[in-house]
């Protein structure tokens, strides 16, 4: 019997060599056909990869109905619900209800995934916020369509103007607005906000597009002290912007580059935005204002077997051009499109009319199944003051670690936890739903 088993195996070795050197004989195949074949075995193993992930989903099944099939590629809508609980130094405790969604439009392969997100919370520090928003592309990604619509109850964090470069001199006003303890402020007001901006495909990955923001803040109040010897009430002074109000209205002008393979989760590619924001009196704006903002993003995968090695770097900039902006618009930690630059500090802990974050992100697996994965990242935040200091003459650093549990599979939506620590004594934990960048 063994003698048997020892011939088949030999039998079987000498078809495989046999097999190998008749493919090697082969000519090449058409170019079509080879591509077409390259890109039936790409598909099939991205489809392997995420199969074998476990997700929060995954995790239901296993604990409410043990004896079901696993789930593939949860296909459908992609629709993840959870309740909306985070915290960190500028909000506190949060406890809401949020719901993200992701799908790619038509039959091509190569649209974009879409996105949207809604939700509605309340937090500890008395804020109240309800946002609905959306990144929808159309087949073929011909067109693409973001917007937004937030309305709050706001109480947002200030620690002066400027970059934290130490020794500030000048009048008591120049001190305030500039302090060097970095003393904190809390400014209570009610916002709204409306964006939407078009794009559309000119050339393969790059878009153009214009739009259209409008933010609005009313009942503006510091209630740490009397009169406006505050940052924000020496700012409005100088820059005659009304102490309890202000609107910020403007159209966008953008040039968009994409080549990220997903919104969520980046394993390659490259985001790039750069944009005009023109505010405008005669569409309702407190001041006129000219800005430049340029957001460039760049993923690199460290394995092809396991494509969730990623090495992520973020720049975000934004810079003042003319005229004047509200002190709660400036440009500053945590104020790009997603709120998320700078962890390790309040947002707008630190601010200028010209702003500059970058950031630098390792992403990688603990567990072989993918549920939970890992990151550590740095950060380096530079801007001007009032006081003569220049953007890129000092940086204040930030950084930290933190997990990340797989909710969703198909879209690679993921729960983000992650404890920063920056200079001047400022920490905390950061909980949200998706990479920060």
């Amino acid at each position: 019997m063994r003698k048997a088993f020892w011939c088949k195996a030999i039998l079987l070795l000498m078809f495989i060599g046999v097999r190998r050197t008749a493919l090697s004989q082969v000519s090449v195949l058409p170019d079509s056909l080879k591509a077409d074949s390259l890109s039936k075995i790409k598909k099939r193993q991205i489809a392997d990869n995420v199969n074998k992930q476990f997700d929060f989903g995954d995790l239901l099944r296993v604990i409410l109905h043990p004896n079901k099939k696993p789930d593939t590629l949860h296909k459908g809508l992609g629709i993840t619900v959870v309740p909306n609980v985070a915290a960190n130094p500028t909000i506190g405790g949060q406890l809401g209800i949020k719901a993200v969604a992701g799908r790619k439009l038509g039959t091509d392969p190569n649209t974009l995934l879409s996105t949207g997100a809604t939700s509605a919370s309340i937090t500890t520090k008395g804020i109240i916020y309800f946002y609905l928003n959306h990144n929808i592309f159309t087949p073929g990604n011909k067109w693409n369509y973001q917007g937004n619509f937030v309305i709050a109850k706001t109480v947002s964090p200030d620690h002066g103007l400027g970059i934290g470069r130490g020794q500030v001199t000048g009048n008591p006003a120049e001190s305030t607005l500039a302090d060097p303890t970095h003393k904190g402020y809390a400014i209570h007001s009610i916002y709204f906000n409306i964006r939407e901006k078009v794009y559309k495909e000119v050339a393969k990955h790059l878009l153009l597009g214009a739009g259209l923001s409008f933010e609005i803040r009313r009942n503006i109040q510091n209630k740490d002290s009397t009169g406006y010897s505050t940052p924000s009430g020496v700012y409005n002074s100088e820059h005659s912007f009304p102490q309890d109000r202000y609107s910020a209205n403007g159209f966008l002008f953008n040039v968009q580059y994409i080549t990220r393979d997903n919104p969520n989760r980046a394993y390659k590619g490259i985001y790039f935005d750069a944009g005009i924001r023109a505010n405008q009196t005669w569409i309702g704006s407190t001041k006129n204002a000219l800005q430049l903002t340029t957001d460039f993003r760049k993923y690199f995968s460290l394995s092809q077997s396991s494509p969730e090695f990623v090495i992520a770097f973020w720049n975000w900039g934004s810079y003042l051009l003319s005229g004047n902006i509200p002190y709660l618009e400036l440009p500053g930690t945590g104020r790009d499109g997603t709120f998320r630059s700078g962890r390790g500090y309040t947002s707008q802990y630190f601010k200028g009319t010209k702003f500059n974050d970058t950031e630098l992100e390792l992403r990688f697996p603990i567990l072989s199944n993918k549920f939970i994965s890992g990151v550590v990242f740095g950060n380096m935040q530079t801007g001007n003051d009032e006081q003569g200091t220049k953007l890129f003459q000092v940086f204040q650093p930030g950084g930290g670690a933190g997990l990340r549990v797989l909710f969703n599979k198909a879209t690679r939506t993921n729960l983000a936890l992650d404890y920063a620590w920056g200079k001047f004594g400022s920490k905390g934990f950061f909980l949200n739903l998706n990479e920060a960048f």
